[in-house]
């Protein structure tokens, strides 16, 4: 028997406030709702501006956390301009929210008072946390993820970055109880006999370009040297061009594959851009004594990299339900056809009858396992350019 039960439901009515709300409460049946709920929101960026979030929020009997996207699915819905809700039910787990003071800085502090919070409310220890976190310039998804597993003690963190449908996401916010933050990061914390289970779907291995390469300097998320090279150099030897200022062209069109050499599942990295001094600047950390390979993306095997973390997924036997996030530049890569994951998850699991919730992020937050994946023991990590699922 399952000891938790999820609901969806989804708008596309942007402007009407009242419309958009009494939609949504028309498809969710109340009364199946248990003794402790929590709501899973993201929308299209319009739904917070024209006040659909903060109705709804103030319309629900629980509270509910997420985030801007660009695009996201649940059963019956699929599309970039939606609001779409995903609430967990349960007379056995029980769910506590956090919010964090605004973030400035990589500084523990407005994490640690969001975590202490939610787990004073929750009165015993979690065994899940759901993240939404903001999209900051200045504080690294790498900082989120390691700050919250040595605040936890480990348990593991499932989430997003918020994002948003301009180029440079300004408009990006996290969403907690009908507010809307550029700058603070919200979490669920979840306690009960659940076991979650973590699925993730990156670059095709069959992608690699030559041999793996020994990171040997590097500042947080500015790679350095390459087997004790500038990594400029070491690119220019595996066949890039430079440009006349002598920078790599094309930077970002090719992710990293970073293997930690820890005994767990290797990390994708995008290149952002380089800078002055020749450095890669990446969308993660990327530590010293890493391997380091080169992936390029190929929209086809990305679609087999979906499609195969969610059969693996699918697999598993009493499901209540299966939360997805997927990264922002999967969607991008997928050039002129850039629905086609969203149409691929939802191909497969229409016909499962399981409540499932989909949105493209700014960043993945999702445990890996060992490379054989024994046992519950996995370590927390950042990922770019990865399709990550958490079944409950």
């Amino acid at each position: 028997m399952s000891m938790m039960k999820a609901l969806t439901a989804h708008t596309n009515e942007i402007d009407d406030v009242e419309a958009a709300v009494s939609e949504i409460l028309e498809q969710l049946n109340r009364e199946l709702l248990l003794a402790n709920s929590v709501g899973l929101l993201t929308c299209y960026e319009d739904f917070a501006a024209s006040g659909v979030v903060k109705a709804l929020c103030d319309a629900l009997p629980f509270e509910v956390v997420g985030s801007t996207t660009l695009g996201n699915a649940v059963p019956g819905s699929a599309g970039m301009m939606s609001l779409t809700l995903m609430v967990l039910t349960s007379d056995v787990v029980s769910f506590s929210v956090g919010l964090s003071g605004p973030i400035a800085a990589e500084d523990e502090g407005p994490l640690r008072a969001a975590y202490q919070a939610a787990l004073a409310k929750l009165g015993r220890g979690p065994s899940l946390i759901l993240s939404f976190a903001p999209l900051l310039m200045n504080v690294g998804g790498d900082f989120y993820v390691r700050t919250f597993f040595e605040i936890s003690g480990g348990v593991p963190n499932f989430g997003m970055i918020s994002v948003d449908h301009n180029s440079d996401y300004h408009e990006s916010k996290v969403i907690c109880n009908g507010g809307t933050y550029y700058d603070r990061y919200a979490l669920v914390l979840l306690a009960g006999e659940i076991k979650p289970e973590f699925f993730m779907g990156s670059i095709s291995t069959e992608k690699l370009l030559r041999e793996k390469n020994l990171v040997t300097a590097s500042a947080g998320n500015q790679l350095q040297t390459v087997n004790g090279k500038p990594v400029a150099d070491f690119l220019t030897e595996l066949g890039f061009a430079k440009d006349d200022e002598g920078m790599i062209i094309g930077i970002n069109t090719f992710p990293f594959i970073l293997d930690y050499n820890d005994g767990t599942t290797p990390v994708v990295r995008a290149v952002f851009a380089q800078t002055p001094d020749g450095s890669a600047v990446c969308g993660g950390d990327i530590p010293v004594g890493a391997s380091l390979s080169i992936g390029r993306m190929d929209a086809d095997e990305m679609i087999e990299t979906t499609s195969g973390a969610l059969a693996s997924a699918l697999a598993l036997r009493d499901i209540s339900c299966v939360l997805m996030f997927s990264c922002i530049g999967r969607y991008f890569a997928l050039g002129y056809d850039p629905t086609r994951e969203i149409e691929k998850v939802r191909e497969m699991m229409e016909g499962t009858g399981i409540p499932y919730h989909f949105a493209y992020s700014g960043g993945e937050m999702c445990p890996v396992y060992g490379k054989e994946r024994h046992g519950d023991a996995h370590t927390n990590r950042y990922h770019n350019i990865t399709f990550i699922v958490c079944v409950l």
